[in-house]
């Protein structure tokens, strides 16, 4: 990227409006890498999460129209089996497969888990795009809080259980969120029992815990690719739902869903080469911290860690 090119980039990442809003793509495809060529994914195998809205249904077709097989997840199986009908019926010859699963559920991702590895033998890709943004807290059927769960622990204990179905040169995208720019990593309050809750912080700090992960994923997975990604902000319903002021503000200048999923397809396609930290914004590699942060202090990563695979594991 020439030099000109790197500094207007940067001026849109920093100014954030520019750079996260739609006008971000829109200057950004002049310089873009290119690709992903068509039939890119064909003979490829791949699962989305958070599948029937929003996003995860634009990465779903996005998939589709490379070619791949695509698992549509959702909690609901009315929404998931419609969405497999729906696009089915608008793209003859697709080929697609209705999962259904609580995300946030640590009992039922392991079952889900168990007849999913006993259908499919190869897994090439993997999006963890499952959200949550409650106004009020509360917990999950293993005492957990929601969003801790559903963004985190859920995900965490998926990628575990799958492991042995990934391919050999598989990529897995961990959805962030550029609000995790204001949340450092907490490690002594996981499940935002102390103090009054918020959702929204509770949504940043646990994107801030899956930039984490992403990158503990590809140490862990050595020969995979890895990433974590910032979608930009996008017209979803859940921004309209859960923070409508934000959404009523910014809703002229809101990316469409294809533009959020944009980066997650082309990574899947491509699997450019990462580096730490793996995190992703408009097919370029981003700063996961701000330029007057230090850089993830060590030894909270690890109780980090720590604390998240205990909580995964069967009790």
């Amino acid at each position: 990227m020439p030099a000109l090119t790197r500094l207007a980039d940067a001026v849109l990442d920093r100014a954030v409006v520019p750079g996260y809003s739609k006008l971000g793509p829109a200057v950004r495809r002049r310089w873009w890498p290119s690709g992903p060529v068509p039939g890119a994914l064909i003979g490829k195998r791949v699962l989305v999460t958070g599948a029937t809205s929003g996003i995860g249904t634009a990465i779903a077709e996005g998939l589709v129209d490379l070619g791949a097989t695509v698992h549509v997840l959702g909690r609901n199986r009315a929404k998931t089996e419609d969405l497999v009908a729906r696009l089915e019926r608008e793209r003859p010859g697709a080929r697609l497969v209705a999962e259904v699963c609580d995300v946030g559920d640590l009992d039922v991702v392991r079952a889900w888990a168990a007849d999913f590895t006993g259908r499919v033998d190869e897994l090439h890709g993997l999006v963890h795009n499952a959200g949550a943004l409650p106004a009020q807290r509360s917990e999950t059927a293993q005492g957990h809080e929601l969003t801790l769960a559903v963004h985190v622990l859920g995900p965490h204990l998926m990628t575990a259980l799958l492991t042995g179905t990934l391919a050999p040169d598989a990529a897995a995208v961990w959805m962030s969120s550029g609000g995790m720019y204001g949340a450092g990593l907490r490690v002594d309050d996981l499940e935002f029992t102390d103090g009054e809750y918020s959702g929204v912080r509770a949504y940043a700090r646990t994107k801030r815990m899956q930039v984490v992960l992403a990158d503990e994923w590809a140490r862990r997975l050595p020969g995979k690719h890895v990433y974590s990604t910032h979608p930009g902000w996008v017209a979803t319903d859940g921004v309209t739902a859960s923070i409508p002021g934000f959404g009523k503000l910014m809703a002229p200048l809101l990316r469409t869903p294809e533009d959020g999923a944009d980066t997650t397809v082309w990574l899947l396609a491509t699997r450019p080469a990462s580096r730490s930290p793996h995190f992703w914004h408009d097919r370029a590699q981003r700063p996961s911290t701000l330029g007057w942060e230090r850089g993830q202090d060590p030894a909270k990563v690890r109780r980090f860690l720590d604390q998240v695979d205990a909580d995964t594991a069967r009790r």
